[in-house]
């Protein structure tokens, strides 16, 4: 599966979202999609199975529970081929960050 289709899944991406701040137990990542989603324990862990199978997450046992954390490699892939892309939208935010550097001089001098 490309990377893009994995990541193309609101679901999934909610999931790395959560991963993001730190391993996580499945229950714990079942719970807080299903408050958000309307979905399923076992179509949670179906999701989870996808990320962890095309290199996105990375489990551990831990007794009775399974860990869950963000694999950085994949991510880090995805990076590499959207700087071929960054040209288009890195003038945008410069332009931006000039712009709000402005409107603070501006606010400070009328103070």
């Amino acid at each position: 599966m490309h990377a893009f289709d994995v990541l193309g899944d609101p679901v999934r991406r909610r999931i790395l979202e959560i991963l993001a701040e730190g391993e996580q137990a499945a229950g714990v990542i079942a719970a807080q999609v299903q408050r958000e989603f309307p979905i399923s324990q076992p179509a949670v862990s179906q999701h989870l199975k996808v990320l962890r199978d095309n290199g996105f997450a990375t489990m551990r046992p831990d007794g009775q529970r399974r860990l869950y954390a963000v694999e950085p490699e994949a991510l880090r892939d995805v990076d590499d081929w959207l700087d071929a892309f960054r040209q288009f939208w890195a003038p945008r935010l410069d332009a931006l960050d000039t712009e709000i550097a402005r409107g603070r001089r501006r606010r400070r001098k009328e103070q």
